[in-house]
């Protein structure tokens, strides 16, 4: 039987199947109707429980993620191989092993990161001028499984991040250690439970835009991360953005929103310009 997974890289998926229309239209087999049909699934494709937006990579730069809590395995499984087969990538999140278990059975070559709670497919290469240029820090132990997503969603869109782990404000002179690493980014994500407090202090030290993330570590007054947010939306530091409690694959999308632009501008700079 033909493999149906393609795991030599990102080749065009959607454009391989734009020329398989074209060309069915020009020998005949599909009628105008048809082929405008065809057409619109390239970009939405409608299933019985989900309109899967395939259009998203084209406008994001990275396809639809799974967030797999309160879907069946079943469910899963059959949208991630829609977009799988369209899009030789897959990232789906808050996983857990059993869902792993059934998506490996009709797709052996996925991934489970146990700590990160996410299946992927195989990570892209990354360009080594953008090693480093985003540093995920957490201010305790506790806090690495939202990093660890963050560090995953990174380098499935083909940035390898630094990281820093267990620097937080009941031990603030740790960060000295790794400053030079720290400098070296252009974003910072700075992961933290409890008070909060990590954000504000790597933002008033350093010249970079700092994406704060909530985590839902803390005592009974912690309210699973609602006291965390709350600090964090109050920082008195300029240069702090908050995304929601846990929320590490949303840190990670928009540093590597700002990283996709930075290393455009990269490879347009012209000496003298």
């Amino acid at each position: 039987m033909e493999n149906r997974w393609n795991l030599t890289g990102h080749n065009g998926m959607a454009e391989n199947e734009l020329k398989k229309l074209l060309n069915e239209f020009k020998a005949g087999k599909r009628s105008l109707p048809e082929m405008m049909e065809a057409l619109k699934d390239l970009r939405i494709e409608p299933l019985s429980f989900a309109n899967i937006d395939h259009h998203r990579a084209e406008r994001q730069g990275f396809p639809e993620v799974i967030f797999c809590r309160q879907k069946t395995p079943e469910t899963i499984l059959e949208i991630a191989r829609r977009i799988y087969q369209r899009h030789d990538l897959l990232l789906a999140t808050h996983a857990s092993e059993d869902i792993f278990e059934v998506l490996r059975k009709e797709m052996p070559f996925l991934l489970f990161h146990r700590e990160a709670r996410c299946i992927h497919s195989p990570q892209p290469a990354s360009d080594p001028l953008m090693d480093g240029r985003c540093c995920i820090i957490t201010a305790g132990t506790s806090d690495i499984p939202i990093a660890r997503e963050a560090e995953l969603t990174l380098e499935m869109f083909g940035f390898r991040p630094s990281v820093v782990i267990d620097v937080g404000a009941a031990g603030i002179h740790r960060l000295d250690k790794y400053w030079d690493k720290i400098e070296k980014a252009n974003v910072l994500i700075v992961v933290a439970g409890m008070e909060g407090a990590l954000p504000t202090i790597v933002a008033g030290l350093i010249d970079k835009p700092v994406i704060a993330v909530p985590t839902s570590v803390g005592y009974g007054v912690n309210f699973q991360g609602v006291t965390t947010l709350l600090a964090m939306l109050n920082s008195c530091a300029n240069s702090v953005s908050v995304v929601n409690i846990d929320n590490g694959f949303g840190a990670a999308f928009s540093a590597a929103l700002m990283l996709r632009q930075l290393k455009r501008e990269m490879s347009n700079y012209k000496p003298g310009s």
